[in-house]
């Protein structure tokens, strides 16, 4: 007498039972019509597709999921989800995914190698058609690494080798910022320029110095220190300038969060903002506009970048090689890079 069988029917247990290799039975049951032919002799392909019918055998959902490649599901990797910026994109991110019916899920990498990889091979076990990368790193030694296992993806926020990227232009951006304060005046201009294995940091810091040089001023390396985009990085990097013993007529911050932490390193060492010191920072958060005094800043459409990076992944995910997007960006000039004379004058 056979024993019972225990648990679901399986492509091992039909091949076993039929004395076909398991490929074989997979191959037919998942070919529709007389094409199944192609595997098998038409005896062959009756009594398995018989069997599995009299014993209700039903494909494993995820083995299927593996076969096609297509869960239906993006994995977004960011290196902190409580940054407003971020939030942003991934509104962007979630919201075109689910008009082509798909969903996302976001984890934090913190900016590491080891998590970004530890991150990916989790939303690669949890079967993502690809992934969007907000935390890619110049070197692209990792996303080399995972472009080689054959993992699809596109890349947000940040550019990193000839990967498809949704950026903002933040070597333009730089250079609004930098031609603004030379109308202005400021000569002596300091950077807070971020991380500094980000694009973001270096193209905005690139596009600064470039206009400043345009119209005759340097900036020396000292007066460019590289730190965190939060507060606590702005605060960092304003201190380091400072302790240098001259004082900038001008910062300018590649965050809009460094630029808070900035004030508030000023105002504690007796320098006003803008009367001593033009202060500007760079995505105009909600607190660029809010704060005790207006905040000059660039403009990123943010939600676009992220909606744009679906885009770009949809194209990968069929078989195509999409060019980077390159958002525009522009200058909010507020209180803390001019008078308020001065402010209406360059806003007319």
């Amino acid at each position: 007498m056979t024993a019972p069988r225990q648990g679901p029917l399986t492509l091992r247990m039909i091949a076993t039972e039929l004395g076909v290799s398991p490929s074989t039975v997979s191959r037919v049951l998942n070919t529709q019509g007389d094409a199944a032919l192609r595997w098998g002799s038409p005896d062959t392909v009756a009594r398995i597709r018989a069997f599995a019918e009299e014993h209700g055998y039903s494909p494993n959902p995820q083995a299927s999921s593996l076969r096609t490649r297509r869960s239906g599901l993006i994995g977004v990797l960011v290196p902190r989800l409580q940054d407003y910026v971020l939030a942003t994109i991934y509104e962007g991110i979630e919201e075109a995914a689910s008009e082509s019916g798909l969903s996302t899920f976001v984890t934090n990498s913190l900016d590491t190698t080891e998590n970004q990889r530890a991150r990916t091979r989790m939303m690669i076990d949890r079967r993502v058609d690809g992934m969007i990368y907000g935390d890619a790193h110049l070197d692209h030694r990792f996303l080399d690494e995972v472009h080689g296992q054959g993992l699809r993806f596109t890349l947000a926020s940040r550019r990193a080798g000839d990967y498809p990227s949704a950026t903002v232009d933040d070597v333009q951006g730089g250079r609004l910022v930098g031609q603004h304060l030379a109308d202005t005046g400021r000569r002596e201009v300091a950077v807070l320029a971020g991380l500094e294995f980000a694009s973001t940091a270096r193209d905005r810091t690139r596009g600064l110095v470039e206009a400043l040089a345009d119209n005759g001023i340097g900036v020396p390396d000292n007066r460019v220190v590289f730190s965190g985009f939060d507060p606590t990085g702005g605060r960092s990097a304003m201190e380091q300038i400072l302790a240098t013993g001259r004082i900038p007529d001008a910062i300018f911050a590649t965050n809009d969060f460094a630029a808070l932490g900035a004030f508030g390193v000023l105002r504690d060492h007796g320098i006003h903002v803008p009367d001593d010191v033009a202060l500007v920072g760079y995505n105009d958060t909600p607190l660029a506009e809010g704060g005790a005094v207006p905040l000059t800043t660039i403009r990123s459409p943010m939600h676009e970048m992220g909606r744009q990076a679906v885009g770009l992944l949809l194209e990968v995910l069929a078989g195509k090689t999409p060019e980077s997007v390159l958002l525009e960006p522009e200058l909010i000039i507020r209180r803390s890079s001019t008078s308020a004379a001065e402010t209406t004058r360059l806003s007319g």
